[in-house]
């Protein structure tokens, strides 16, 4: 086992980031809703717990409270905006509304020494409509800001801390550091978290789920379902037989390009399935995103246990799941964080089906997956290939789907990524390097728009370009990208791409958009 730490989801859409922001300092740590059973939570065996953000007010009927067991455990606490809150409020401290909501960056100034806060001022991020009047007795004022004068407090003979900002996002550069400190130096955490580690650990949990049964492999050729897959491979061998789908929904040449890639090292255990009809059939008149998500998760397992029953009965399915799937789908184990939208293998699946899942990645993060994939001798090509979401361009395709729009749709998709990688913008950033785009693609919009071409009038589709730059995928920013390069893309695509007369270019960050459109 190695040493844990315990993170409580109050409500918070970037609970997941500070678990993430733990395991950059190579501590494992699970992320539990605030009311999960007592036992469940120490079943980790604990070195301490982080109290993540949330929407509610302490002072309000029913708001979520810090359960007993925590500060009974008599281990470090660390809460976080809400967390602190919470924390303040459990041991009688005030909290009230701020006079002035408190968004975006801010800086505090570190007080006095202490083991949490490098001393001086510090860039954070602010993000909370309360604020601490007093803090609980026996509690020291760490640091503050213009607008909250108790920015941190701290109780340094019970190792109890709260922070009212976000060390767990990117807009706070030194939250990373003050993460560790509490994890490794406060909590005293063995930095024992590493890509070996994960593989020995996953290896293990896979034999011992599936034993000597067959396991079916769900491949799509994405970084995911690869490493899955390799991970599979490794604990039960011969075992495992890999199925691709082509579901007619997928992007230039990809069908044979992960063709190429896995006949290689599964051979014959690679069938490949040409499912295009079945799933045009099923998307036929569905524009409503959920919808289209519910189906073809759905799909995908019908398929999956058709080509289980002719190969003989197979109990078991791998899936390429990652957390943020799991967050943004508000899967049953992450039942406190609102729904942003339904992975297809996750809330997509079916009341109902054949097969018990293996999913060696589900608490992952993609940037764990990479380094995972590398350790396990993954060719780079898949490791660091461009992410794309299971429903593939089903997603990208906004409105009715049809084998005209999703060509449309791939022509000018390939495109755009083809222009980025000749200027060399995409796949991994070299050490020391400016970041290049994480992710880029085309978007087909239900929307016409009047032009004019060859001294004639149109009415045709419009598509748009994303591109963004990303470490984790929960945040992310608008790739700036060269004027000359997006005219080039976009003249290319109007000429090339027939039923396309207009582009635009999305200039949105995450938050408040997703990644993908749908």
């Amino acid at each position: 086992m190695t040493d844990a730490i315990a993170v409580l989801d109050f409500g918070s859409q970037y609970a997941q980031l500070i678990a993430r922001r733990v395991r950059e300092a190579q501590v494992y740590c699970e992320l539990f809703p605030w009311d999960t059973p007592a036992e469940r939570v120490l079943a980790i065996q604990p070195r301490g717990f982080i109290l993540s953000g949330g929407p509610a007010s302490v002072y309000e009927p029913d708001a979520p409270s810090i359960p007993a067991y925590v500060l009974q455990s008599g281990l470090p606490v660390l809460g976080i905006c809400y967390g602190m809150q919470a924390l303040t409020h459990a041991l009688g401290g005030i909290v009230a509304p701020a006079a002035q909501r408190e968004y975006g960056p801010a800086q505090v100034e570190t007080l006095r020494p202490n083991p949490l806060l490098p001393p001086g001022s510090h860039p954070v991020w602010m993000s909370h409509g309360d604020r601490i009047e007093q803090p609980p007795p026996g509690f020291e004022v760490l640091a503050r800001s213009l607008n909250s004068p108790i920015a941190a407090i701290g109780d340094p003979q019970r190792a109890l801390y709260g922070v009212q900002f976000h060390p767990e996002v990117h807009h706070t550069p030194g939250g990373a550091e003050m993460l560790r400190r509490f994890v490794v130096e406060i909590c005293g955490c063995r930095p024992d978290w590493t890509p070996q580690t994960i593989i020995e650990q996953a290896v293990s949990r896979i034999r011992q789920q599936v034993g000597g049964q067959r396991v079916l492999s769900a491949v799509s050729g994405g970084v995911d379902s690869s490493v899955a897959t390799a991970l599979v491979q490794r604990a039960v061998g011969n075992q495992l037989i890999a199925v691709f789908v082509d579901t007619g929904l997928l992007r230039h040449g990809e069908r044979e390009q992960v063709e190429r890639a896995f006949r290689r090292s599964l051979g014959e255990n690679l069938i490949v399935v040409d499912a295009a009809a079945d799933f045009l059939n099923a998307l036929a008149d569905v524009e409503e995103p959920e919808e289209k998500r519910r189906i073809i998760g759905e799909t995908f397992i019908r398929i999956f246990e058709r080509e289980a029953r002719r190969l003989g009965k197979i109990p078991y399915l791998v899936q390429g799941t990652i957390y943020p799937d799991v967050i943004e789908s508000a899967a049953p184990d992450r039942s406190k964080a609102q729904r942003i939208k339904t992975h297809h293998n996750v809330g997509g699946l079916p009341a109902e089906f054949d097969f018990e899942l293996v999913e060696p990645l589900r608490y992952l993060f993609k940037d764990e997956v990479r380094i995972v994939g590398e350790a396990l001798g993954l060719p780079e090509e898949l490791v660091w290939r461009q992410p794309f979401p299971g429903p593939g361009l089903a997603v990208r395709c906004l409105g009715q789907i049809t084998a005209e729009r999703l060509e449309r749709l791939r022509a000018a998709d390939h495109i755009f990524t083809t222009e980025l990688a000749q200027a060399g913008l995409l796949g991994r950033t070299p050490p020391g390097s400016p970041q290049r785009i994480a992710q880029a693609f085309a978007v087909l919009l239900p929307v016409r728009s009047v032009g004019v071409m060859g001294d004639q009038r149109t009415y045709q589709e419009v598509v748009a370009l994303r591109a963004v730059t990303t470490l984790d995928f929960m945040t992310a920013d608008w790739a700036d990208l060269p004027h000359e390069l997006l005219a080039r893309v976009a003249n290319r695509i109007v000429n090339e791409v027939n039923g396309v007369n207009r582009v635009v270019y999305d200039i949105t960050s995450k938050p408040p958009a997703t990644i993908e459109w749908e």
